[in-house]
């Protein structure tokens, strides 16, 4: 690793891997590198705990800024070229922090991606880069899946915000997590807005971190992935993309509301709706913000989203076989107009393609 480290933690709550977190980065770091351990509120520690390690500089006042926020003051407070962020309850193993940061550093990725793997079954895959749907809808991709069909590595549309490298300049010049986000999905909008700077997002199987995964669900969640969802659509998509997919939302958002009410959370989802509705003006300006730093047109993305609302991890609800066939058939034709429009003979994008690296500003 020739450039500085930075490995930023988050901590929050009762934090029951935090040490064994710290300790394994610790062993992984550099004798320059540095981990700044962000205190979101972080729980009491349990009496006889030991020290943290000694590189180990902690930020913040206690106060939760949210996944998006926290992070930003970690990379703010970081002193490092390359920035490092890692979950909290994410083991990274023995030699993965090297490979991670040596593809950050190459100068057309934005955004290096680790292999994260399910910590009670380690051969199996947590996170090997998330699929981005083109409704906006994010999973952990190949989640359940033996570790050796993810073993290649390829470009991803979404990088996993549970294990991830980018030098600071692109940080810096994408303008870190939109704090509005607060938590979820804005792992999602960095990675559509690095590729819209004409950067890449890298998956790295070499890069390995044991996560106590816990998908969980909560109201509050629930709400924040909606609301989230549905402003990376409005402001992250570009002109002819949210164009192509608006006639999908229409038909489809009354089915996500019905889901809604069968799974218990029809309250959270109109408060997603709602939110939006209030918050026209903050949506506008985002959405000119965003649009104005893209480098790229709408086919660099568009080329890497899923067809197919296939999360692993839930149960697929009564009908969503029809609905994805729907969607299949839609996309293909909504793709095909897009790619029509938007690229010149013989410049088409397709997955795994080199960019030209963005100077966005």
């Amino acid at each position: 690793m020739g450039s500085r480290v930075s490995v930023i933690v988050l901590g929050y709550g009762p934090e029951p891997y935090l040490e064994q977190c710290l300790d394994a980065i610790a062993t992984e770091l550099p004798a320059d590198g540095e981990i700044v351990l962000v205190d979101n509120g972080v729980g009491p520690r349990p009496a006889g705990s030991a020290p943290f390690p000694g590189r180990v500089r902690i930020v913040g006042d206690g106060v939760n800024l949210g996944f998006a926020g926290g992070c930003n003051l970690g990379a703010e407070r970081a002193t490092g070229d390359v920035l490092v962020f890692a979950n909290s309850d994410a083991i990274v193993r023995p030699g993965s922090l090297a490979p991670l940061v040596a593809v950050a550093e190459a100068v057309e990725v934005g955004i290096a991606s680790g292999s994260l793997r399910l910590a009670d079954a380690p051969d199996l895959i947590n996170s090997a880069g998330n699929p981005l749907h083109f409704l906006g809808l994010t999973w952990a991709g190949g989640c359940g899946e033996p570790a050796a069909r993810h073993a290649a590595a390829c470009d991803v549309a979404v990088c996993t915000g549970g294990f991830f490298a980018v030098r600071r300049e692109v940080w810096e010049a994408l303008g870190g997590f939109d704090p509005t986000y607060f938590a979820y999905h804005e792992d999602t909008d960095l990675s559509v807005r690095c590729w819209l700077a004409g950067w890449r997002v890298r998956y790295v199987p070499e890069a390995v971190a044991d996560h106590h995964y816990d998908f969980g669900r909560n109201p509050r969640k629930m709400y924040l992935l909606e609301r989230n969802r549905l402003l990376t659509v409005l402001t992250d998509y570009p002109a002819g993309l949210l164009l192509a997919v608006v006639p999908a939302m229409v038909a489809t958002e009354p089915l996500f509301l019905v889901l809604a009410v069968l799974q218990g959370w029809p309250r959270q989802k109109l408060e997603a709706w709602g939110w939006v509705f209030s918050h026209l003006p903050l949506v506008r300006h985002r959405r000119r913000r965003v649009q104005r730093a893209a480098r790229r047109g709408p086919d660099v993305v568009a080329v890497r989203m899923a067809a197919r609302i296939e999360p692993p991890m839930v149960s697929p609800p009564p009908g969503m076989g029809l609905v994805n066939l729907a969607l299949s058939a839609y996309w293909r034709v909504a793709l095909r107009a897009l790619l029509r429009g938007t690229v010149t003979p013989g410049s088409a994008v397709t997955p795994g393609s080199p960019l030209t690296p963005g100077s966005p500003t």
